[in-house]
């Protein structure tokens, strides 16, 4: 289905859509809650994140800053600075294919751009599918408010780092190295946010055409061996395949991701994993469709799978071409070196970040 996320204010967006159906039933109003209708009313010139396809809305991310208590029925917790999500819905049709998981990883970008501490949502315990994405970004429940809902928070003085999905979208400083992942410009713009445009806004409305199909994303490559680790940052180049004299300028560093899986199904033309069973793991989480895969998996000598998890975009008019790859020492072009075998430091990636115009105390932290 065609269709992309971006913001739209609560006066553009059709309430009669029967997407909201379901909410105006779980919030019908009573004494510790305002009903749906009336609150969407009232807030006329908030703007959501929104998904539409042909058949209307298909995903609804509502999301402010606030300063308050949060009332709990055994607790309360005190009033500070909060990113509130105050309503996330994902239809039913679209259950399955990762919508739920690009919409997280659009709110905790939000929320990490803000440099608040906390951020939290509210979510019945009928909606086991958010909760348990939810619990996969690390949030955690403390407890019920006064409407039943539970409460679930994630804090970025407490990242749980035992896995990328937990930590996104915070790396922790003291990794071994980094490196690169090469991707050829049609199939990298299906994955990862690009443009060559100056213009940037606080969430680069790309990036919405690029999470749609969630924040995990499948590389297929044909390496000999794999440097990678698992929890490794690497960095995604994009490859200008137009064979012209300023290729060095159009070729660059555009996103980083954290690797959360590594197969190779091929190795030296020997079969390590069937096609079947290769098709099974990697799901819905590929750019290519099965004909593609199947090409590749005969026609390689080796095949390299690896899973990746998008955590961040330089975003438009911030790549870092290999000219200043080049010039910095971080790319040789003509040593022998397979591309992928390069390992950078933590400075050096953090080097590449800070080109990319990120704040690099708001990403690698402790």
């Amino acid at each position: 289905m065609a269709g992309k996320f971006v913001f739209k204010k609560f006066a553009d967006i059709d309430i009669l859509d029967p997407f909201f159906d379901s909410l105006k039933k779980d919030y019908p109003g009573n004494d510790n809650s305002t009903g749906f209708s009336e609150w969407f009313k009232a807030k006329a010139d908030r703007t959501a994140l929104v998904f539409e396809d042909e058949e209307g809305i298909a995903a609804f991310i509502a999301l402010k800053k606030e300063d308050e208590e949060i009332k709990l029925l055994n607790n309360n917790l005190e009033k500070a600075c909060r990113i509130k999500v105050s309503t996330i819905k994902i239809s039913e049709r679209h259950r399955g294919q990762r919508y739920g998981e690009g919409a997280i990883g659009l709110m905790l970008w939000y929320w990490q751009k803000s440099k608040i501490n906390e951020i939290y949502v509210t979510v019945f315990e009928k909606h086991k599918g958010l909760i348990t994405e939810l619990e996969k970004f690390g949030f955690f429940n403390v407890g019920k408010n006064l409407n039943g809902e539970n409460v679930y928070i994630k804090d970025r003085r407490d990242i749980n780092y035992n896995n990328p999905y937990c930590s996104f979208p915070f790396i922790k400083s003291g990794f071994d190295f980094s490196g690169y992942i090469l991707i050829n410009a049609n199939y990298h713009d299906n994955m990862f946010a690009y443009s060559d445009l100056k213009n940037k806004t606080n969430l680069d409305l790309k990036v919405g055409n690029s999470v749609r199909n969630g924040l995990s994303k499948i590389y297929i490559g044909k390496a000999p061996n794999i440097d990678y680790k698992i929890g490794e940052p690497v960095l995604i180049y994009r490859i200008d395949e137009n064979n012209n004299p300023g290729k060095k300028y159009r070729s660059c560093i555009t996103s980083y991701a954290v690797v959360t899986g590594i197969m190779q199904p091929k190795r030296n033309g020997k079969i390590i994993i069937p096609f079947d069973e290769l098709i099974e793991q990697i799901g819905n989480k590929s750019v290519f469709d099965e004909i593609e895969l199947k090409k590749k998996y005969n026609d390689y000598y080796n095949v390299t799978v690896i899973e990746l998890l998008y955590y961040g975009y330089f975003g438009a008019g911030h790549n870092v071409n290999l000219d200043w790859l080049e010039r910095n020492g971080y790319w040789t072009r003509m040593s022998n070196q397979y591309p992928t075998s390069v390992h950078l430091t933590e400075e050096q990636f953090k080097s590449i970040l800070m080109e990319g115009d990120v704040d690099v105390s708001n990403v690698i932290i402790n």
